[in-house]
């Protein structure tokens, strides 16, 4: 055989770029009785990867170790979407109150502005009515409607409360 291959092969070895045919054929090469002295100081690592290969640890193996430490095993909690954003929806909450708040004073502060600055001028006021007959029949009718909406609502007038003195 040719043994500049086996020393090339090593070469590519210890620098992780061998595949998986040619890892076998340099396993192969140390199942060999007759190996090269200069290459033979690489056989027990060879040997060595070959029999441990089958050794694997058993299905029970960390709930024995946990027992010696003295631990309980703990599995993962999952989280849902709901739960890794619940931070962001208390921040979203927060921000929209405070907007709320602050456009709710905003509106108060000037509705006070205009209602203070606004002047009534009662001399552009016309009368819609020129007999004062007909103007008090309408509002009559008017109050009379508003009334009988009360009454149909369920809400008291001064008439039916009872007060007691």
């Amino acid at each position: 055989m040719d043994y500049k291959y086996i020393e090339q092969l090593l070469e590519r070895y210890w620098e992780c770029k061998t595949t998986p045919e040619e890892e076998k054929l340099l396993q192969d090469f140390y199942l060999q009785p007759h190996v090269p002295n200069n290459l033979e100081k690489y056989r027990c690592l060879f040997d060595y990867e070959r029999e441990e290969k089958d050794i694997c640890l058993d299905s029970d193996f960390d709930e024995r170790i946990l027992h010696e430490v003295g631990e309980t095993i703990v599995e993962a909690k999952h989280n849902n979407l709901f739960f890794r954003l619940y931070p962001i929806y208390r921040a979203v909450a927060i921000v929209a109150i405070v907007f709320t708040l602050g456009m709710a004073a905003q509106h108060s502060f000037s509705t006070e502005k205009d209602s203070s600055e606004t002047t009534i001028n009662y001399a552009s006021y016309k009368d819609t009515y020129t007999d004062p007959q007909v103007a008090y029949e309408q509002v009559a009718s008017a109050l009379k409607e508003v009334s009988e909406g009360l009454r149909d609502a369920g809400l008291q007038t001064e008439d039916t409360i009872n007060i007691k003195k």
